[in-house]
């Protein structure tokens, strides 16, 4: 599969024949029908990734996805054996489509890179035991995280060793944790994001600045913009 590094739209021969060579299998559930353990726990997942297709935004060779399945092995399908991580990253991957699921021998064996897992006292032990198992073993998934969204001081994570063991990461003096293979660090943040005042998981660049969302993003250019004509003399609120 070429991976398209152009950010350039597709043409419309090219969008019949991506979703021709990519069609998912039928035989596929791509809905468990179970919700989410919480409206925080929905809002998290989209704070995670629409904030890295905000600082990815001139990239098209990865794929970010949450609350989707993770399809690993033909044979265990039929027995319900698959996963579905709380937010996943697959690098060196073509992003310019869209996936129902994440369905590994569609994707040239490629398995996540990073999976975050937010907790919550009915999934804790299932995160840190059975999954954190798979995806050290079998999905070989570089770095793993889990954080429950309702407590600020459960954020934990490890990365894959040269053992090919799971080592600890250790916080900085913030209580961040760096994720090598995004280039991004991952800390809590105390604030509103859509309506809800939480301490959300959310990501930090190299310098240690907050990774905005784009509605973030768009009320600060106003702001600076707003403080840029107050400089020449105009009132913003004037115009």
């Amino acid at each position: 599969m070429t991976v398209r590094t152009n950010p350039e739209p597709l043409t419309e021969n090219e969008v019949d024949l991506f979703w021709e060579e990519h069609q998912p299998p039928t035989d596929l559930i791509f809905d468990d029908g179970e919700p989410l353990e919480s409206n925080r726990h929905r809002i998290g997942i989209n704070v995670l990734i629409r904030s890295l297709n905000q600082i990815y935004a001139e990239r098209n060779d990865f794929f970010a996805g949450g609350n989707m399945f993770i399809y690993f092995s033909r044979e265990k399908v039929f027995n319900r054996d698959f996963r579905g991580p709380d937010f996943f990253v697959v690098l060196d991957t073509d992003g310019s489509y869209p996936r129902q699921a994440w369905v590994t021998w569609d994707e040239q064996g490629r398995y996540p890179d990073v999976i975050v897992e937010l907790m919550s006292g009915s999934t804790a032990t299932v995160d840190l035991t059975t999954k954190k198992d798979l995806y050290e073993r079998t999905f070989k998934t570089s770095q793993y995280v889990v954080y429950d969204p309702f407590n600020p001081n459960s954020l934990q994570g490890w990365q894959l060793a040269n053992n090919q063991r799971y080592q600890e990461l250790t916080p900085n003096n913030q209580g961040w944790l760096w994720c090598e293979t995004l280039g991004l660090w991952l800390g809590v943040w105390e604030g509103i994001v859509d309506r809800e005042s939480a301490p959300w998981l959310r990501f930090y660049d190299a310098e240690g600045q907050l990774v905005k969302l784009p509605e973030e993003s768009a009320i600060q250019r106003a702001e600076q913009l707003a403080a840029k004509l107050r400089e020449l003399g105009i009132d913003p609120n004037d115009l």
